[in-house]
C-alpha cells in the first residue's frame, strides 16, 4: 500500500511527468556547458547535507584551480547573477553561499537563478575555470549537468518516500536515474558489503550507478572570527544550542556528548532572525543554567546572524559555531578519483 500514490499528490506528478517528458523529447531545451560541472541535489525537500557535500567536493578538487561554486541562493532578496564576497550579507547573497565563501576563500562563489545565464557570466569573469560545482541543481532541467550526486538520507531514502504533501519529495523517484552517483547521508558506520548490496536493491540503481555512504564530522566550537574556545569547554560547562536547520537532531546529540547541561532552541530551515530572537535567546542564556556557559549554532546559522550581533543582545555573550563536515566512509579515495576524473579528463581540458 505504500507504494501507491496518494491522491493527494496526483496533481503535482502529473506536471512533473509532463515537464520532464518534454525535456527527455527535446521540446524544452536543456543545455550541457563545455566545461566541467558538478550538480549536487537531492529529490526531498532538504536536510539532506548538500552543503557539506559540495564543501566535500571543494576540499577534494582544492588542487584544480580555479574554481567556482553556483547556487540560486536561496532566502537572498532578488535573483541577478553575482559573485559572492566574504563580507556580503544573507540577505543578498543567502546563508549557504555566505558560508562557503568564508570557508573556501580561494573559490569563487557565484549566485543566480538561471543557472544556464550564470554559467556564462562565470565563464567570462573567471578566465580558465577549471570546473563549476552546483548546489541544489538536479531539478533545474535546463543546465545538464555533466557528473549528477544524488543526496538521500539513511533515516528516509527517496525510495520509502512520497510527493508533497504526502510526504517530502518534490520531484518523482524516477528522476534518481539521472544520477551518476548516489550517496546516502547521515550514514553512521562504514557499511559491510551486503549492506551496501541491499541498499542497491532498496534504492533500484543501475549498474552504472555509483554508490557510497556518508557521515558527518564535526569540528571543535569555534567563536565567530574562527578562533578556537580558550580553554576549550567540556562537560562541566552548559550548552545552549539554537538552530535554523532543516534536521538539527545529529548536531544536538553531538552538542550533548561534548557539554554537562544542553538546551535546544529550533528555529524553522533558513530562519531569517529578528532583533526579537536576540532577545529570546539572551533571556534564556541568562537563565538556562549556572555558569560556565555558551551559546552554539551552525555556520550556516552564524551567515544569517552576525549583521544583528554588532549592537545587539547577543554581542558580548560567549557564541561558539560547531563546523559540519560529510566524510565518505566506505571507499572514499574512488569517491575522490571519480571527482577528479571527471575534471582532470574532461575534453575542455585537453
Amino acid at each position: 500500500m505504500r507504494s501507491l500514490p496518494s491522491p493527494l499528490t496526483w496533481p503535482l506528478a502529473a506536471v512533473l511527468r509532463l515537464r520532464h517528458a518534454l525535456y527527455d523529447a527535446g521540446l524544452l531545451r536543456s543545455t550541457r556547458p563545455a566545461l566541467p560541472t558538478i550538480a549536487i541535489g537531492n529529490l526531498a525537500l532538504g536536510g539532506t547535507g548538500k552543503t557539506p557535500m559540495l564543501e566535500l567536493v571543494l576540499r577534494t578538487l582544492e588542487d584544480q584551480r580555479p574554481l567556482a561554486t553556483l547556487s540560486r541562493g536561496y532566502g537572498r532578496q532578488g535573483t541577478d547573477i553575482h559573485e559572492v564576497h566574504p563580507g556580503d550579507t544573507a540577505d543578498r547573497s543567502g546563508d549557504e553561499p555566505v558560508q562557503v565563501k568564508r570557508n573556501h576563500p580561494a573559490v569563487r562563489v557565484f549566485v543566480g537563478a538561471d543557472r544556464v545565464k550564470a554559467i556564462g557570466v562565470i565563464q567570462e569573469q573567471v578566465p580558465g575555470v577549471k570546473a563549476v560545482v552546483l548546489d541544489d541543481a538536479l531539478q533545474h532541467r535546463r543546465l545538464d549537468a555533466g557528473l549528477n550526486i544524488l543526496l538521500t538520507t539513511a533515516q528516509r531514502p527517496y525510495c520509502d518516500d512520497a510527493l508533497v504533501p504526502a510526504g517530502t519529495l518534490r520531484d518523482l523517484r524516477s528522476r534518481a536515474r539521472s544520477a551518476q552517483v548516489v550517496v546516502v547521508t547521515k550514514y553512521t558506520s562504514a557499511p559491510s558489503a551486503d549492506e551496501q548490496a541491499a541498499w542497491r536493491h532498496r534504492l533500484h540503481l543501475g549498474p552504472h550507478q555509483q554508490l557510497f555512504f556518508a557521515g558527518m564530522a564535526y569540528g571543535p566550537p569555534r567563536l565567530l572570527d574562527g578562533r578556537p574556545l580558550d580553554p576549550a569547554p567540556g562537560r562541566e560547562t552548559c550548552a545552549l544550542v539554537f538552530t535554523g536547520i532543516a534536521h538539527p537532531q545529529p548536531l544536538v546529540a553531538h552538542a550533548r556528548s561534548l557539554f554537562g547541561t544542553v538546551e535546544h532552541l529550533a528555529f524553522r530551515d533558513h530562519h531569517a532572525f529578528t532583533a526579537a530572537d536576540l532577545a529570546l535567546l539572551a533571556r534564556r542564556f541568562d537563565t538556562f543554567a549556572p555558569a560556565p556557559k555558551l551559546l552554539i549554532t551552525t555556520e550556516k546559522d552564524a551567515a544569517r546572524l552576525r549583521p544583528l550581533l554588532a549592537d545587539g543582545p547577543l554581542g558580548d555573550l560567549p557564541l561558539a559555531t560547531i563546523g559540519i563536515r560529510t566524510v565518505i566512509l566506505n571507499e572514499p579515495e574512488r569517491f575522490a578519483e571519480l571527482l577528479r576524473n571527471h575534471v582532470g579528463t574532461h575534453p575542455a581540458h585537453r
